[in-house]
This record gives C-alpha cells, sequence and structure tokens, in this order.
C-alpha cells in the first residue's frame, strides 16, 4: 500500500504537465485516486474526516493573513511605479562607477525584495525598466540579463518573503510533529519571525556576492560593462535620491524593524506595510483610483489562487499519509547512509528539480511537509533548515532550461535579447547561488544566530 503513495504522487506530477491549475489537480486527483483506493480496499476514507478541521485551520491562520497584505503592499509600489523612480535615481547617482548600472539594478533588486517579495513582478519591472537601458549602453547581454534575473529572485529569500512566510507557516507544523513523534508533549515553537531573522544575514550577503562578482567583472573584463559616464554630484541629485530613496526605504526598515524587534507579528506588519505603501503613493501622488482598483484586484486574484492549494494540498497530504507514503519516505531517509547529511542532500536535490516544473507554493505545501519532519527528527535546525529550503528554491527558479525567472524575463525582453544568452547570463550566478549554499551549510549559525539573539535560544 505504501508503493501507491508513490504512484499518487507521480500520478499529480504529470497531471501538472497539463497545464490544468494546480489546486484542482491536487484536490481532484487525490480525491479520485482516494475513492478508487477504497474501491480495492487499500484505504480507509475515514481519513478524509479531517478535512474540515484542515480547511478551518487554515481560515483561522492568523499566519496566513500576512500573505494578502504583504502581495498588496508589493502591487501597491509597483503599480505607483515607485521603482522606477528608484532605479532611476540610484542609476544616476553610480553611473561614475564602471558597472554602475548593474550594481543600481542589484541594489533596487534588494529593496524591491523587501518590499515585495514576489519575484515574478521584481523580475518583470526590472527587465522592463532596466534591461533596454543597460543593453543600450553597451552591457554584455549575458551580464545584464544575469544581473536581472538573480536580483529579482532575492524576493525568494530576502524578508519579508512570501516564500519565508508559507515556509515559516509549514515548517512550524512539521516541528511541532518531530516534536511530539519524539515524546516532547511541550513542544517548542517556531515563528515566521524567526525564519526571516534567520535569512536576513543569508540573504544581505547574497547581495554582497552579487555586488562582488560584478565589480570583479567590471576590472577582468571591462568590454562587459560599459565605461564610466560623469555625472555632476549636485544639490538637485542629491534632493532626487532623498525623495526617491528615503521614504521607502523608512518604509522597509518600519516593517522589518518591527518584526525583528518582536513590536508586531508578520500579520500586523503586513498591515502596516499595505498601509504605509498606500499612504506613501499618495503622498507621492502617483495613485490613481483605477491603480488601485487594478491593484486589489491582482491580489485578490494571487490570494484566492494561493488558498485554493492550501485547499488541494490538504486532499493531497491526507490521501498520500492515509495510504502510508510518510512511512515509506521516512524509512528510505533512514536507511541512506550518511544520516542526515545524506538524507539532507537528497531532499534538497529532490527540491531543486522540482523547482523546474512546480511553482514555490505546490513545493512547499506538498513536498515540504513530507519531508520536513523526518529531516527535524534527524537533529536539524528549523530555521537553518527553512532558509537552506529557500536559497534552493531560488536557485531552481533561476536555472536554464525551466528557471521561472528565465521565462519572466524572456517575455519582457527585447527580441534582441537571444534565450542563449540568457541562459549562459545566469550561470555565474547559480555558481555564487551554490557557494552560499556551501557557507550555510559549514556556518550554520549564519542563519540562526540573529533568531537567537533576538528571540533566545
Amino acid at each position: 500500500m505504501e508503493y501507491l503513495a508513490l504512484v499518487l504522487f507521480v500520478l499529480v506530477f504529470v497531471v501538472l504537465m497539463s497545464g490544468f491549475p494546480v489546486a484542482f489537480v491536487l484536490g481532484g486527483v487525490s480525491l479520485l485516486f482516494a475513492l478508487a483506493a477504497t474501491a480495492v480496499g487499500v484505504f480507509d476514507l475515514a481519513f478524509l474526516h479531517s478535512i474540515p478541521n484542515r480547511l478551518y485551520g487554515i481560515m483561522t491562520n492568523e499566519t496566513l493573513l500576512a500573505v494578502p497584505l504583504f502581495v498588496l503592499m508589493g502591487l501597491i509600489l509597483e503599480k505607483s511605479r515607485l521603482a522606477d523612480e528608484l532605479l532611476t535615481t540610484l542609476s544616476a547617482v553610480m553611473s561614475n562607477v564602471r558597472g554602475g548600472l548593474a550594481l543600481a539594478v542589484i541594489i533596487v533588486g534588494m529593496l524591491l525584495a523587501a518590499s515585495t517579495g514576489i519575484v515574478g513582478a521584481t523580475v518583470v519591472t526590472m527587465g522592463v525598466l532596466a534591461l533596454p537601458a543597460m543593453l543600450r549602453q553597451g552591457y554584455d547581454p549575458k551580464l545584464a540579463s544575469g544581473v536581472i534575473t538573480a536580483s529579482g529572485t532575492l524576493g525568494q529569500i530576502i524578508p519579508p518573503s512570501i516564500v519565508l512566510i508559507l515556509l515559516g507557516d509549514v515548517i512550524s507544523n512539521a516541528y511541532q510533529e518531530a516534536q511530539l513523534a519524539q515524546g516532547n508533549f511541550a513542544p517548542e515553537t517556531l515563528s515566521v519571525g524567526d525564519l526571516f531573522a534567520g535569512a536576513f544575514v543569508p540573504g544581505l550577503l547574497l547581495v554582497g556576492l552579487y555586488i562582488t562578482y560584478v565589480v570583479i567583472t567590471s576590472h577582468l573584463k571591462p568590454e562587459a560593462l560599459p565605461a564610466r559616464q560623469r555625472t555632476q554630484i549636485n544639490r538637485a541629485l542629491l534632493r532626487q535620491v532623498l525623495v526617491s530613496l528615503i521614504p521607502p526605504l523608512a518604509l522597509i526598515v518600519l516593517v522589518l524593524g518591527s518584526i525583528l524587534a518582536g513590536y508586531a507579528t508578520p500579520t500586523e506588519s503586513a498591515a502596516l506595510g499595505a498601509s504605509g505603501a498606500i499612504v506613501l503613493a499618495l503622498l507621492k501622488r502617483r495613485l490613481s483610483l483605477s491603480r488601485l482598483r487594478q491593484a486589489l484586484q491582482d491580489t485578490l486574484t494571487t490570494t484566492s489562487m494561493i488558498f485554493m492549494i492550501f485547499i488541494g494540498a490538504a486532499f493531497f497530504s491526507l490521501v498520500f499519509r492515509g495510504l502510508g507514503g510518510d512511512d515509506l519516505i521516512r524509512d528510505w531517509l533512514h536507511q541512506l547512509p550518511g544520516g542526515a547529511v545524506t538524507a539532507m542532500l537528497l531532499v534538497l536535490a529532490l527540491l531543486f528539480v522540482l523547482g523546474f516544473f512546480l511553482d514555490f507554493i505546490e513545493i512547499t505545501y506538498v513536498v515540504i511537509p513530507v519531508v520536513a519532519p523526518i529531516l527535524l527528527m534527524m537533529g536539524l535546525d528549523p530555521v537553518w533548515l527553512g532558509v537552506m529550503i529557500a536559497v534552493v528554491l531560488q536557485t531552481s527558479f533561476l536555472t536554464p532550461p525551466f528557471g521561472f525567472a528565465l521565462f519572466y524575463l524572456r517575455g519582457v525582453a527585447p527580441a534582441a535579447l537571444q534565450t542563449a544568452d540568457l541562459y549562459r547570463g545566469v550561470i555565474p550566478f547559480i555558481g555564487l547561488q551554490l557557494v552560499m549554499l556551501v557557507i550555510l551549510a559549514l556556518w550554520p549559525e549564519l542563519a540562526t544566530w540573529l533568531p537567537e539573539a533576538l528571540y533566545g535560544p
């Protein structure tokens, strides 16, 4: 019966490749499979009796309320074109430096990641704004596309990432499940704030690796970046910097600072961020009624899609466990030579490959609930595990030929940019991602130090 669970997993994966909506694939295929398995006497439909409790738990989960609020915050900042102003100002300030526009793209990508947490929107925005300008200035198309796609995916790892919010919810449940299975009936808790704090330092280090690569490339291959263009730094430019940079930076500090300092939960901070983004856009006279309506409609669409996937994933996980799939996976991982290290490498490799074909939401709510409790029972730190998973998913978003970020940029890139250049351009940044994973593996304290310093061990 346990192997039927693997048949279910493969069947779901195959149907997903058809392009049918993910939520209905997860729920519909799982339910039909459960009925067929019941008909042959290998599944008990009593497992599905907990579906109402699962759905009620999703409805009353305050942590998940942060998702639509952060999505709204990001969309308001996007629709009000504050990103345009940021990029224009920073590129003007840094134009005296070789590769200054590339550095400006990385910094703006970091700021958008910390204010939106939406990868697709960031890649598209940067592709529309920065890529034509970089090509006009003589940038190597490979370097230009690599910088944009890599910077756009920073929203996967830099808080308040939607990925981290969903991962925090799933890993928190898995951590409690692992402790209960080990006989600890007063389990420790893990919050989304812990995962935000854990990802903060690795996210900044990754930005530092990107910047270092661009600086070194500007010296080793000056032909790949345009020559310095002298821009006079005057009072008007400094005023423009203050007007365009300080307000969104203050909003980011307010949102992240309130979470990390423990003054507000992620949901409360998300509400603060969404309200602040609306006020900021209104003060700058960038938010018309039509743009606000479009932002609200897009938020509703995105949120509905995410929560429908939650419901479908609830059906899948119950049927998968009812068939004994979690026991089978647990036995396999425990029997691997090398213990937790081998199991962790195998799981990360699986997530990396699945990231080519599935969105992070499906991976988070289909795969991670199965493997995370097993890894945590092997003694892995939950915060470190969550950050490692986030970096792996970010890397898979960049990796050709299936990386989602590549599709996003290809959709808005000029026809002059060849797909081969796009693929070659991300390879150095994939290498930097792997370097970041190795650094995190060797020094887990980079992910665990800040949460412990802020909230205690």
